[in-house]
């Protein structure tokens, strides 16, 4: 399998609004010291919105630079608009990324025929396989199951990051794709259940401050013991919730300040969180030895 196991969906660290290349490089190497199989800069924990088109491909071309080839990299090359979406896919296998996310395209709400001819357009720019990025919480839209079965008789096409928390989902593809399309989940409560169900790993936000327990639950689940994955999942399920009590990277940038990776420093519209989602940070932190 192309992609599989633990993958971090890399926040981006700022300083004073800029970007902190410095502990952006150190988080990288923070990750693959503690296991984690994969990369993926740039994505929505990347703060990808509020990114200029330059830092986006600088934060790409340094996780590239950084890993030198420790661990695959799938780059965040994904956009509302798709001339924009074929300069970063563009951009993304000239810079020598491993794999390209490609999320549907938010805010526009184009239909399944829009999104066939959005990933067509992408394919034909494209030398490096596409993970699609289904999140209809954020992008509004959902990808059907037969539209993705359409885009994955293309080669370049080769799985999913799959973030409707659905676990009837990856069986679903397995009968109707096969079971070489690559299934990713997007969400890290439920990241056992799909695996379970089928699927073969997660791009994980919680990744990028416990990657040695998410890599350990991975390889414990592939080497087929089951109940070691259990106890680490279970121990991490307060982490999951805590990082979401407010619009993500929010909490993980408070819980990063917190364990010296980076400030906790967002772009606007993302503000610091609340007082009592410290808390909830801070206390989950505890419960699950990081603190």
């Amino acid at each position: 399998m192309l992609f599989h196991s633990s993958y971090t969906a890399l926040l981006t660290p700022f300083k004073d609004n800029k970007v902190d290349y410095s502990s952006y490089k150190e988080l990288i190497d923070f990750q693959i010291n503690n296991g984690t199989h994969g990369l993926v800069p740039v994505g929505t924990t990347g703060e990808s919105p509020t990114l200029s088109h330059d830092e986006h491909k600088k934060l790409i071309e340094v996780c590239i630079e950084q890993s030198n080839g420790r661990v695959p990299v799938i780059a965040g090359a994904g956009s509302n608009s798709t001339s924009e979406a074929v300069d970063f896919v563009k951009h993304a296998c000239s810079a020598g990324a491993d794999g390209l996310l490609v999320v549907t395209p938010y805010y526009n709400k184009p239909t399944q025929s829009g999104l066939l001819a959005h990933y067509n357009e992408l394919i034909k720019h494209a030398s490096k396989p596409i993970i699609i990025y289904d999140i209809p919480g954020r992008s509004v839209i959902q990808m059907t199951d037969e539209t993705m079965a359409k885009l994955a008789q293309d080669q370049f096409i080769v799985g999913v990051k799959d973030a409707t928390a659905d676990l009837t989902r990856p069986t679903r593809l397995q009968n109707i794709i096969g079971d070489n399309f690559i299934q990713l989940s997007g969400e890290d409560g439920t990241a056992l259940a799909y695996l379970a169900a089928g699927g073969h790993g997660c791009i994980s936000v919680t990744a990028n401050i416990a990657p040695n327990l998410l890599s350990r639950m991975h390889n414990a689940w592939k080497q087929g013991d089951i109940n070691t994955a259990q106890e680490i999942n279970k121990k991490l399920m307060p982490l999951h919730d805590a990082l979401f009590c407010e619009t993500s990277p929010g909490p993980l940038k408070y819980a990063a300040s917190l364990l010296g990776i980076c400030s906790s420093d967002a772009r606007l519209p993302i503000v610091e969180i609340e007082e009592d989602s410290k808390l909830k940070v801070k206390d989950a932190l505890k419960k699950t030895g990081l603190i």
